[in-house]
């Protein structure tokens, strides 16, 4: 059994992904600065409930037996009556996605460790001082109640038939997100990516990619050599490409040179730029000698029959990155909070503001101007463009729920609270610097990933845990 599969089994109520980082937004750490909200974080708790049974899903109706202590976290006790309802789901949740079940015994040991990881990271958190307002736990059982297309009442009439309580939910919601807040200050701090990064992960989709789906733009210097040319011949004809590369190896402009030293007719017309096209459409020496290497390469002098070719890698669409994507226009104002001010508090002030701009009795601008606490607020909160990936998972998901137009009720993120209105959006080609920020974002995903790992590691390694009589 792929444990990637139990642990994903064993998250029923937990999978929250670290990825994001800080700033004065809502944007990735090491990210292009911009105005406005800068980063990207973990996603909201999300909960996907087991398909429903006429005696219920949660196993709640089997005989409870006298419980007793399976382990100890730096003097904390983990219950044999905690890994069996936990057991229990993790069961019904395999059993929906229609995979072969592990042993009981390896799944029950995955599900104390699981509870062990959860357990050290939020005692960590109590001494770290995190803290989980009320209204971020609401605004997280809203989201999971729409996640499985029901109303929040129905979710608890569900759960309740499951054998689980409003308050033990709740519960559940507020360490998960604790645990949250836990990996975006401790883990997120850790990871840099690198321009050195973009190229390589760029690199290994374009060896790994069919070359027919890549696209390419090239410059193009080409000095002929004609046939049945001397030794003599081609040796000058090579010595005129090899200086068209010095030149613009040595910083010229490539159209410039191109209209100096090339026969090729694109040399006069077009600044030596071929246009972006699929790669199967270019000779194949011309794939070959640029595949892998950065935008900006200059290769060359090559040799093919013609002649010699000077090429330079102009653009490149690469495979698993979108040419075209879905931007949004919009604006928001962020209240920040602190023992001053509690997320409900500053949740209460922006539902006002909401009323107040949709009653016609304020003007969003002017709000966010005066009371934002963002970088964008001397623009009105305006944050301009966005490509997606750019915010927060829940800023987004905010924001893709609006029309133009539309005002969002506050939402809570790890830089506070926001309120957000949606002013346009459109359908725009990616330029070669806004695909590599996107390429940016999946390397850094996969640091975060890695990251997460070696603190998680390293944290269970300095808890004292002692293992007493195994789950049953």
């Amino acid at each position: 059994m792929n444990h990637r599969v139990i642990a994903l089994a064993i998250a029923t109520l937990a999978s929250l992904m670290s990825q994001g980082t800080l700033a004065q937004g809502l944007r990735p750490s090491g990210a292009p600065a911009g105005k406005g909200l800068t980063a990207r974080p973990a996603a909201a708790p999300s909960i996907t409930l087991p398909a429903e049974t006429a005696a219920g899903s949660g196993g709640s109706s089997a005989p409870r037996q006298a419980d007793f202590i399976v382990a100890v976290v730096n003097s904390e006790p983990v219950t044999n009556n905690e890994v069996r309802s936990r057991l229990a789901r993790a069961e019904a949740q395999l059993a929906q996605q229609g995979g072969a079940m592990p042993p009981r015994d390896l799944l029950a040991r995955e599900v104390l460790e699981r509870i062990i990881l959860e357990r050290v990271q939020l005692q960590q958190a109590k001494e770290s001082g995190v803290k989980v307002d009320d209204f971020a736990v609401s605004q997280a059982e809203q989201g999971v109640a729409r996640q499985n297309n029901m109303t929040v009442d129905d979710l608890y009439r569900r759960l309740a038939r499951d054998g689980m309580g409003k308050e033990r939910f709740r519960e559940e919601l507020r360490n998960q997100l604790l645990q949250q807040r836990l990996r975006e200050r401790e883990v997120e701090a850790r990871v840099k990516v690198s321009d050195l990064d973009i190229d390589q992960y760029l690199r290994e989709q374009q060896r790994g990619a069919d070359v027919a789906s890549m696209e390419i733009n090239l410059g193009h210097v080409l000095v002929l050599v004609p046939e049945n040319a001397s030794p003599v011949q081609v040796a000058e004809r090579q010595a005129r490409a090899q200086r068209a590369a010095d030149k613009v190896r040595a910083g010229e402009d490539f159209a410039a040179v191109a209209r100096e030293f090339s026969d090729a007719p694109e040399g006069q017309r077009a600044a030596g730029l071929l246009g972006l096209r699929p790669a199967d459409r270019y000779p194949e020496l011309f794939v070959n000698s640029t595949l892998g290497l950065p935008v900006g390469s200059i290769v060359g002098p090559v040799r093919s029959p013609a002649g010699f070719h000077v090429l330079k890698v102009v653009e490149r669409v690469t495979a698993g990155v979108p040419t075209t994507v879905v931007q949004n226009h919009a604006r928001h104002i962020l209240l920040r909070t602190g023992p001053q001010l509690t997320e409900s508090a500053a949740a209460a002030r922006l539902a006002d503001y909401r009323r107040r701009v949709l009653a016609g009795q304020a003007d969003f601008a002017a709000l966010a101007r005066e009371h934002s606490q963002d970088g964008s607020s001397k623009e009105g909160g305006d944050l301009g463009w966005a490509n997606p990936g750019r915010y927060v998972p829940e800023f987004e998901q905010a924001l893709n729920s609006l029309k133009p137009g539309d005002i969002s009720e506050p939402l809570v993120s790890r830089f506070g609270v926001h309120l957000i209105q949606l002013l346009e959006r459109r359908e725009a080609k990616l330029t070669q610097r806004e695909q590599r920020d996107m390429a940016r974002d999946t390397v850094r995903e996969k640091k975060l990933d890695e990251a997460y790992a070696t603190w998680a590691q390293e944290l269970r390694g300095r808890a004292y845990v002692e293992y007493r009589d195994p789950p049953q």
